[in-house]
C-alpha cells in the first residue's frame, strides 16, 4: 500500500512546476524490488495480480524453480545451435510492454551448477541502479528494465543469497487466522468448487460450523490450499449423490462433514492435553517454511551412567540446545530437589516425534529444559501450555523468530497459555487481535520463570511416604 500511495503521488505531482535535474530525470525508476517471503498457499501470486490489476498494468510471472543455467537469465551467445534470449526478454515480448508487474516465483528454490549461478545473473535484474542497462547474451544490446515492476516471492529466507537479498524489500505474508479462512471460503473458494464440480448454488450450502470442522480438524495449515481440497471433496461426494438420484439439496452441517471425508487427521486440543499430561512430555513451538507448527518434546529415563540421547531427525543446533538444556538442568540439581548421584545412576533419552521430519533450530530449547525438568521432579506440564525461545547455559531466555507464525499455530491447536522470551515482547502485536484475546502470554527472562509457568506445582512430600508405607503393607497382606 505504501508503495502504490507513493507511485500514486508521483504521478499526480509529476507535472508540478518544480522541474527536477537532468540526471534526475535520467534515474527515475521504479524503485524497490518487493519480495514477498510467507508459507505456501497465503496467496502471495494473486497479490502480484492483484497489484496489475490496481496499477492497471500487465503482469506477467515466471518461476525460478529448479533453474540452473545462468542462460535462462541472460540468453544465449548467438553461435550456439537453439540459441534464444533470457526468459526475462521473453516474458517482455510475449506481454508486449515495457512496464508490466513482473513476479519471479519462487527465487529461494535456485539451483547453481557447472553452467553457471542464476542467483548471481539476477543480481543485475533486481537492481533498480543496474537494470537500466540490462545485456541480454542474444540481443548483445542494452534494455532498459527500470520500468518494471519486480516482484519476487519465496517460501523461507534462508536459501537466497545475502547479495541478491539485498536488493529487495521483504514483506512477510503470515498465514490466516480461523476467522479469515472462513470469510475466504464463503466469498471464494465454496462459490469456486460448487462450479467446477457441476453443482449449482442452490444444491449445496456450507455451514460456518462446517467450515470450522474442515479447518481445525481436516486442513490444520497456514495458507488455504488444503481447505479448498476438502472443499472440493465434500462438493464431489454430494455431486456423485445428486447424479445418483439419491439427494437434490443439501446442508453440509459438521456432521456430514465427518460422513463425506471420513476419520478427523488432526488432534484435539483433549487429546493433546492427555499426551502431555505424563512428566516429561511438553509441547513446543516451531516455525516451518509452512507455517507455524507443534513441536512435541519427550524424555525419559532409566537405570544407566550419566548417558544422553537425542532422536527424531534432529540438526546439529538442535542437539547443542539439548546438550546446554541439559547441563542447566544438571548444574541447578540442588535446587530442583535432586540427589547428588541422580545422574551418575540415570540414562535420559529425549525424543523429538516425527522423525522423519528433519528439524533444526535453536528455539525449542526452553521446551527441552521443562521436559527434563518436568522429567526428573515428576511434575507435569500444565494444560493448554506450550512456549518457545532460546536456551543459555546461564539459564537466560534469549528471543526467537517466527513469532506471529508459531500464535497462528498455537490458536490453530486450542492452546491457551503462551510461553514467549521478554524480548519478544514487542513482537506480540503483530498478531492479529482475534489472536490475542484467545491466548495468554508469559514473558520469561529466565528458565525459572519458564518452570514457574509451566510445571504444575510440586505435591506436598510429607504426605507420600506415609501413603506409601499404607500401601505396602495392604500389597503384602494379600
Amino acid at each position: 500500500m505504501e508503495f502504490l500511495a507513493v507511485r500514486k503521488l508521483r504521478l499526480e505531482r509529476k507535472d508540478e512546476k518544480t522541474e527536477p535535474s537532468k540526471d534526475l530525470i535520467r534515474r527515475e525508476r521504479e524503485g524497490v524490488i518487493l519480495c514477498f517471503i510467507g508459507p505456501p498457499g497465503v496467496g502471495k501470486t494473486s497479490l502480484g495480480q492483484s497489484i496489475a490489476r490496481a496499477m492497471e498494468r500487465k503482469f506477467v510471472r515466471i518461476s525460478l524453480g529448479g533453474m540452473r543455467d545462468e542462460a535462462e537469465i541472460r540468453g544465449h551467445r548467438r553461435t550456439y545451435i537453439g540459441a534464444m534470449p533470457g526468459r526475462i526478454l521473453q516474458a517482455l515480448r510475449r506481454v508486449e510492454s515495457r512496464n508490466p508487474v513482473f513476479m519471479l516465483d519462487e527465487v529461494d528454490k535456485l539451483t547453481m551448477d557447472f553452467h553457471g549461478d542464476p542467483a548471481s545473473a539476477l543480481l543485475e535484474v533486481l537492481d533498480p541502479e543496474q537494470n537500466v542497462e540490462f545485456r541480454d547474451n542474444y540481443l548483445e544490446v542494452a534494455y532498459d528494465l527500470s520500468q518494471v515492476f519486480f516482484i519476487t516471492t519465496a517460501n523461507t529466507l534462508e536459501t537466497i543469497p545475502s547479495p541478491l537479498l539485498d536488493r529487495m524489500e521483504i514483506i512477510h505474508l503470515s498465514g490466516y487466522t480461523e476467522s479469515e479462512k472462513i470469510a475466504i471460503a464463503k466469498g471464494y473458494l465454496v462459490p469456486r468448487q460448487v462450479r467446477e464440480n457441476g453443482l449449482r448454488p442452490a444444491e449445496v450450502n456450507f455451514s460456518k460450523d462446517a467450515l470450522r470442522t474442515i479447518i481445525n480438524q481436516y486442513t490444520r495449515e497456514a495458507g488455504v490450499r488444503n481447505l479448498e481440497r476438502k472443499i472440493g471433496a465434500v462438493c464431489r461426494k454430494l455431486g456423485t449423490r445428486i447424479a445418483e438420484g439419491k439427494k437434490q439439496a443439501a446442508r453440509i452441517t459438521p456432521k456430514a462433514v465427518k460422513e463425506l471425508l471420513g476419520h478427523p487427521i488432526f488432534l484435539e486440543t483433549e487429546e493433546i492435553n492427555t499426551r502431555t499430561s505424563i512428566p516429561g512430555v511438553v509441547p513446543g513451538l516451531a516455525w516451518t517454511p509452512f507455517g507455524g507448527d507443534i513441536l512435541f518434546i519427550e524424555a525419559t529415563r532409566m537405570p544407566g551412567a550419566k548417558g544422553f540421547q537425542v532422536t527424531g531427525s534432529v540438526g546439529n543446533v538442535m542437539q547443542e540446545s539439548a546438550r546446554a538444556a541439559l547441563s542447566y538442568v544438571r548444574s541447578h540439581a540442588v535446587e530442583i530437589g535432586l540427589q547428588k548421584d541422580f545422574f551418575d545412576k540415570s540414562d535420559i533419552h529425549m525424543h523429538i516425534p516425527a522423525g522423519s521430519q528433519p528439524k533444526d533450530g535453536p528455539s525449542a530449547g526452553v521446551t527441552m529444559a521443562t521436559a527434563l525438568v518436568s522429567l526428573v521432579s515428576g511434575r507435569p506440564v500444565k494444560k493448554g501450555v506450550s512456549m518457545t525461545g532460546e536456551i543459555t547455559l546461564r539459564g537466560q531466555v534469549m528471543p526467537v523468530g517466527g513469532i506471529k507464525e508459531k500464535m497462528l499455530a498455537a490458536h490453530r491447536a486450542g492452546l491457551k497459555t503462551i510461553i514467549l522470551p521478554k524480548r519478544n515482547e514487542l513482537d506480540v502485536e503483530d498478531v492479529p487481535e482475534e489472536v490475542r484475546k484467545t491466548l495468554t502470554f508469559v514473558f520469561a527472562e529466565s528458565v525459572n520463570d519458564v518452570l514457574k509457568a509451566a510445571l504444575e506445582k510440586p505435591a506436598k512430600s510429607t504426605k507420600k511416604p506415609q501413603q506409601g508405607k499404607k500401601n505396602g503393607k495392604s500389597a503384602s497382606g494379600g
